[in-house]
């Protein structure tokens, strides 16, 4: 992984008591202090934009970081901004003040932002209401009560509503009942099952599920368990059930597996375990959901994350905005303090005593139906794989074909987004099957027709023209795996099937060109792509910079070919392999494919040679 040449002061601290955490919250928020405005009430930290407007972004920023300061002082901690935080509040919310935060909108970004303070009102009431007086407490709900008279866009947004609302019943004023109870019936409309929730209908599972979905469940849930047990237990369910199968997303070192939107939260990633532990959720031993927390904290505060005045920059492993949303302005990122939500445990919790424990034994393969995936991880190197079908709807986001619909996703060497659909280099299509019509402009999978899932295969049906149809078949494994494509089109057209991004160093890097093969290898591993059937020719090309999500530059080996209007079969072996025992298995168990009696049978590359996928009527 990236090391960053001026480690931010937090990236020293062991994360190791309570103290520890507490001093990390401080250490992460000192650097924010020069850039409040004069009435304290926005906090703006660049000039980069965002789809809101600047002074909104300034409203985000202040309110973002509450998230983590709110624990922090429930739990007896202290930070000098607290009274920088009040003085924004009081000024922020009076109409009077030039720096009133305004009237919100239906859809508005104010909406988002509120969630912060109802958080606010439900951990520390003593802290952030005790201090105001009549007047401005008065103003502070009014404000804030504009969340039940707006329209929210049919997502995790309508959790927001109801987060303000338990706020205020636990403030002693007057809160929206019937709302609050239709928002939680339209969420559970998103349940998928097996602890899984879709970010809306037909939305995607992502982090959303884990870090807003069940997050504020679990918050419901810890201060509505009196009034709504039915409900409050329910949730508990749900979050236990999801665990189970989330675990398989972490590694033993301690980053996960980046996949979906909004990965600039970075370590928001746990704030899962740390929302079971407020709660009392133990689907897992303590220490082990303690270690998860505490490792991946640890591993993001290692990374290149930070700007050189210390605050967190937009981007995933580094600084950078090709990756980015359009909602994501400079103070977004410090939604990732949501992980700090154990400050606001009592020094005598067991959380603080009980020692950190690895994760517990895990299967190699996981599959997980609601997302539709195969989670495969492979100990020897820490490597998680998830093998991706695809989803049968899309959204308008940035980037969302790379973030949702490639092949396979892996904690070591990320993904890819595009930087532009002219060629290889600039589309950047690691895990994608990309076609063109000849004239260099790429078009790769946007959703999916169908799809199913068996043993360790997943297969899916995709139209990138509506003339042309892709069915593809997925075989899971590592360090190699194996993609089959039967590609029916009108036209001739051309294909490339793309490798892992390989992510490369000071030029440290080496090629292995063969005919149908290509081989590219660094200090962070291998990345490789051998002809099986169909293919002309192997390249490797090296993509315009930061379009991965973990490495600035990279290099990523394609299969390429020329195809006739018709149906043409193609097989594809891919191999990827982090560390520096890299190439071992390249040299002694690539795959194979057998045409056998009209069938193309593939083979894996394992000593067994055992046999995957049969495919029929070839």
């Amino acid at each position: 992984m990236l090391t960053s040449q001026l480690p931010h002061p937090v990236s020293n601290n062991l994360l190791q008591s309570k103290e520890d955490m507490q001093y990390a919250m401080q250490q992460l928020c000192r650097p924010l202090i020069a850039y409040y405005s004069t009435g304290k009430s926005r906090l703006k930290l660049g000039v980069t934009g965002a789809g809101h407007s600047e002074d909104k972004a300034g409203i985000e920023g202040f309110s973002r970081v509450l998230w983590g300061l709110v624990p922090l002082v429930a739990g007896g901690g202290e930070s000098e901004l607290w009274d920088i935080c009040l003085e924004g509040i009081r000024n922020g919310t009076n109409p009077s003040h030039a720096e009133y935060w305004g009237e919100a909108g239906n859809f508005d970004q104010l909406l988002v932002e509120m969630a912060a303070f109802g958080f606010g009102l439900l951990l520390a009431p003593e802290q952030i209401w005790g201090p105001l007086d009549v007047e401005e407490r008065q103003r502070f709900y009014d404000w804030l009560n504009q969340i039940n008279k707006k329209k929210l866009h049919d997502c995790n947004w309508l959790f927001f509503q109801v987060i303000v609302n338990v706020g205020f019943k636990n403030i002693g004023m007057p809160y929206d009942t019937e709302l609050m109870a239709s928002n939680l019936d339209r969420i559970d409309t998103f349940y998928l099952g097996n602890g899984w929730y879709s970010d809306g209908e037909q939305g995607h599972c992502d982090y959303y599920g884990p870090f807003a979905i069940h997050y504020y469940s679990l918050l419901y849930a810890k201060f509505m368990e009196e009034e709504d047990p039915q409900r409050s237990s329910l949730y508990k369910e749900r979050a236990a059930l999801f665990a189970q199968q989330f675990i398989y997303w972490f590694t033993e070192e301690g980053d996960a597996l980046p996949y979906g939107r909004s990965l600039t939260y970075r370590f928001s990633q746990s704030a899962f375990w740390s929302a079971l532990v407020y709660a009392g959720v133990e689907p897992f031993p303590m220490g082990v959901m303690k270690g998860l927390i505490i490792r991946n904290l640890r591993w993001w505060l290692n990374q290149p994350i930070f700007h050189a005045d210390g605050t967190l920059s937009i981007g995933y492993s580094y600084p950078n905005l090709v990756m980015s949303e359009n909602y994501n302005a400079t103070g977004s990122p410090y939604w990732a303090l949501k992980t700090f939500l154990p400050l606001a445990l009592e020094e005598d919790h067991q959380f603080w005593s009980v020692p950190e424990l690895p994760l517990p034994v895990l299967e190699p393969y996981c599959t997980q139906i609601e997302p539709r995936m195969i989670v495969y991880r492979q100990h020897s190197s820490d490597h998680v794989l998830a093998f991706n079908a695809g989803n049968k709807a899309t959204n308008e986001h940035t980037h969302t074909s790379a973030k949702y619909e490639k092949f396979v996703y892996s904690n070591a060497f990320g993904f890819s987004v595009p930087r532009a659909e002219w060629g290889l280099a600039q589309s950047a299509c690691d895990s994608m099957l990309a076609l063109s019509e000849g004239d260099n402009l790429f078009r790769v999978k946007r959703k999916i027709e169908e799809y199913w899932i068996k043993d360790k295969v997943i297969y899916m049906s995709w139209k990138p023209w509506h003339d042309v149809e892709v069915q593809t078949w997925l075989v899971a494994g590592a360090p190699w795996h194996v993609r089959v494509h039967c590609i029916t089109s009108a036209r001739p057209i051309d294909a490339a099937d793309g490798g892992f991004a390989l992510g490369i160093s000071n030029e440290r890097w080496q090629e292995e060109l063969l005919e149908k093969s290509a081989l590219v290898h660094s200090s962070y591993g291998a990345s490789g792509v051998t002809a099986l059937y169909g293919w002309n020719e192997a390249v490797s090309i090296q993509p315009n910079a930061n379009t991965n999500v973990i490495h600035p530059r990279t290099h990523i080996p394609f299969l390429t070919a020329s195809l006739p209007s018709g149906t043409t079969w193609l097989a594809s072996g891919i191999y990827g392999q982090p560390g520096d025992t890299c190439l071992t298995e390249w040299h002694s168990s690539k795959p194979t494919v057998e045409l056998k009696q009209q069938q193309l049978i593939v083979r894996t590359g394992d000593a067994s040679n055992h046999e995957f996928l049969r495919i029929a009527q070839f």
